[in-house]
């Protein structure tokens, strides 16, 4: 019985291994209640899995051309008993299950022990607020045993008893080139740029750049303070680093991010516009067109449908 469960507990670190081959840090293997050396190989993949995500630092290397690739929806339909009425397609792509394994199911059965209490703090509230709206972070279990973290949004429809769990998270589809690399002994490695630590501190504020795309940018002497530098040193290392501007890149971001809005849900074309810091739509579409050759409009939208525009739509009033 032991040796079924440690071969069990041996494919789920081959499974998450070949995920973040694949570019996939999202996902962690469950903890069991073992002390022995497969459990110190779990902590390890794991603890290793979440510096991938957190870090675009691969052996000694930069990588200045990071950035989101894919962005998922995944939606689930509950009853009033909680149990799983409907998900869209996502769902068993990003689980691992197939269509219809998942129809029927309490949504408990595909939380973590550590997400239980969790959930069931959010029961007892959905059983005693009509309006309830919230979000949690829940960890799913895949059919490969394996943990995926979510920032969840947790609503009730208002003209149905019916409970949507939405949340989206980022998938990283391309393995990254070692042409796009920048290593510490690069004999090009000037532009400002004196040392090392010098190259890590631009990393690090293309990093909160990409992290604050919901926000307007920071000005410069805002930015040298926050990151302890001066503006000559943040702008010109930056530039030689990177190859564009703090202003261009952020910009360049989040038309990108627009753009994967724009093809994988259906919020309004007005709103995405909104969210990439353009007020008037027409502006946005100008400066969409010129970055991708295309308007908005020309893009076919991946997600219909009545539901999703409810989802999406509780997305936006949340932030997520």
């Amino acid at each position: 019985m032991q040796q079924e469960i440690n071969q069990q507990r041996i494919q789920n670190m081959y499974q998450m291994l070949l995920e973040m081959a694949a570019g996939n840090f999202t996902n962690r293997i469950q903890r069991t209640e073992q002390d022995d050396e497969l459990e110190a190989l779990v902590m390890l993949i794991n603890m290793v899995a979440e510096e991938m995500k957190e870090s675009v630092f691969h052996s000694g290397f930069v990588n200045p051309h990071y950035t989101h690739t894919h962005l998922v929806q995944i939606t689930f339909v509950l009853d009033a008993d909680f149990v799983i009425r409907d998900y869209i397609s996502t769902v068993p792509k990003v689980l691992g299950f197939s269509p219809d394994a998942l129809h029927n199911k309490p949504f408990s059965t595909i939380l973590s022990q550590k997400s239980l209490p969790i959930w069931n703090r959010v029961t007892a509230a959905l059983l005693q607020d009509t309006t309830y709206n919230n979000t949690e972070q829940l960890i799913y279990i895949s059919q490969e045993q394996l943990l995926v973290p979510c920032f969840c949004t947790i609503s009730r429809l208002i003209h149905d008893t019916s409970i949507l769990v939405s949340s989206v998270i980022t998938v990283i589809a391309d393995p990254i080139a070692a042409e796009t690399l920048v290593s510490a002994d690069d004999p090009d490695l000037h532009g400002g740029l004196s040392s090392y630590s010098d190259v890590q501190l631009m990393q690090h504020v293309y990093d909160y750049i990409l992290v604050h795309l919901d926000s307007p940018l920071p000005s410069m002497k805002e930015l040298s303070r926050i990151f302890g530098t001066n503006d000559n040193k943040l702008k010109s290392g930056f530039k030689h680093l990177f190859k564009t501007s703090i202003y261009q890149f952020y910009a360049t971001e989040r038309l990108k991010r627009a753009h994967l809005l724009i093809q994988q849900t259906t919020i309004p074309l007005k709103s995405i516009a909104f969210m990439a810091g353009f007020p008037i739509y027409p502006n946005f579409s100008r400066a969409f067109k010129k970055r991708f050759g295309y308007t908005p409009m020309d893009i076919k939208r991946r997600l219909s449908g009545v539901l999703l525009w409810i989802v999406s739509s509780a997305l936006w009033d949340v932030g997520v």
